[in-house]
């Protein structure tokens, strides 16, 4: 981000303008004072609205993960009604790569938050495994896996999806990662719901 900040206005405005910056330069050690002059605005304003920076900071926690519940409804209304469920599976992949590649650094410092159970993370470890593992488990469901395999299963895709997200982060391969999710999805699929290949 280069030249004067645009002056953010209130609360939602400055939410943004701290999501954006946080995504553009990390949450570290940002001070409310040092981030009110970058977003354009005061401290006095990010006190008047957040009360402290573990309440800004839970605000952009709240942000983004609505974004990510977001993204995860459309997945799941889509991949259940999808009759290919690679694809479904795909084109999910291809929408959270799109997220991550701008709030990817973000999300993976918050999930580190959430590890060292700071204050602003309240709850955030749960929502992020559990939400995830529970609409994984019945879109498995929906196309007749048993539950308890479904949720075993919602696990490695899971684990899956995030370290690849990971490496794209750190490579910037995308045309590799995305190789490497479409064989993990047809491969998955086959295992998973093609008569006599589990």
């Amino acid at each position: 981000m280069t030249g004067t900040p645009t002056r953010a206005t209130g609360r939602d405005a400055l939410l943004a303008g701290a999501i954006g910056h946080f995504a553009e330069h990390g949450v570290g050690d940002t001070s409310l004072r040092a981030l009110a002059e970058a977003i354009g605005t005061s401290h006095r304003m990010l006190i008047y609205h957040f009360g402290s920076r573990d309440g800004l900071l839970a605000a952009v926690v709240d942000t983004v993960e609505q974004g990510a519940r977001d993204t995860l409804t459309r997945m799941v209304e889509e991949a259940t009604s999808d009759p290919d469920p690679t694809e479904a599976g795909l084109r999910f992949w291809h929408l959270v790569t799109e997220d991550a590649l701008v709030y990817g650094p973000l999300f993976f410092e918050l999930s580190s938050h959430a590890m060292l159970d700071l204050p602003h993370t309240a709850g955030l470890r749960e929502r992020l495994v559990t939400t995830w593992l529970d609409a994984l488990e019945a879109m498995w469901h929906a196309r007749g896996v048993p539950r308890a395999r479904a949720r075993e299963q919602g696990r490695l895709d899971l684990a899956v999806a995030r370290g690849l997200l990971h490496d794209l982060l750190l490579t910037g391969d995308r045309e590799q990662v995305d190789a490497v999710m479409r064989r993990y999805a047809e491969d998955t699929v086959r295992r998973m719901l093609e008569p006599g290949q589990s």
